[in-house]
């Protein structure tokens, strides 16, 4: 995923969920000021719009059942949620919490912190991302080394190949049937397991 970069601010898509008094303007116009494509909306909807980059969410609690479940329904990976708080006690830092947000800025809303809160925001979830990526390429990195030593082993022990010639003939095989390591090494434990019943632990 690439890095963010200041001059991409403007290709942000910008969803406060506010009412429209003050502080919904003063976010509005701080957004259009910088440049950003920006939706203001409330009551809150059943989801957030599609392809939305950060959320301004003001957290009221008389609303709080409607906005967790427009956080929950909205798809996923979702965006980087700011959250706009009045106060600050237990209560509103666990509703912060319940609906993923980021970063928290304050009421009343001033133009200062909301670009930082804007940048910051995004650039910590794309990390976050990236992060959740390497997690999800290791997992997979990982079971396929575990698939091809099972191959492997169901190869020695019916055929008596060396290490190396039974991960030459995963390899081989593999590509012949122009498919890859692992799901040749999958095929041979799936048919290890329906010619002779459980393979090899």
């Amino acid at each position: 995923m690439p890095r963010f970069r200041l001059r991409d601010l403007r290709d942000l898509f910008v969803v406060i969920v506010h009412p429209s008094d003050s502080d919904g303007r003063a976010m509005l116009e701080q957004m259009e000021r910088i440049g950003c494509r920006t939706e203001l909306i409330w009551p809150p909807k059943r989801r957030l719009p599609p392809n939305a980059d950060v959320v301004f969410l003001g957290l009221f609690f008389d609303s709080r059942k409607d906005i967790t479940n427009m956080i929950r329904r909205s798809e996923k990976p979702g965006p980087a949620i700011i959250g706009v708080v009045d106060y600050e006690n237990p209560a509103m830092l666990e509703f912060v919490l319940e609906v993923g947000a980021i970063a928290v800025t304050s009421k009343p809303v001033r133009s200062f912190g909301i670009l930082t809160n804007l940048v910051v925001g995004y650039s910590s979830m794309l990390r976050q991302f990236e992060a959740q990526e390497r997690i999800t390429r290791l997992e997979k990195k990982l079971l396929g080394k575990k698939v091809i030593a099972k191959a492997k082993a169901i190869l020695i022990n019916m055929h008596g190949f060396s290490e190396e010639d039974a991960y030459k003939l995963i390899r081989e095989q593999a590509m012949y049937k122009r498919t890859t390591i692992e799901d040749m090494a999958q095929a041979i434990i799936n048919a290890n397991e329906l010619l002779s019943g459980p393979s090899l632990s």
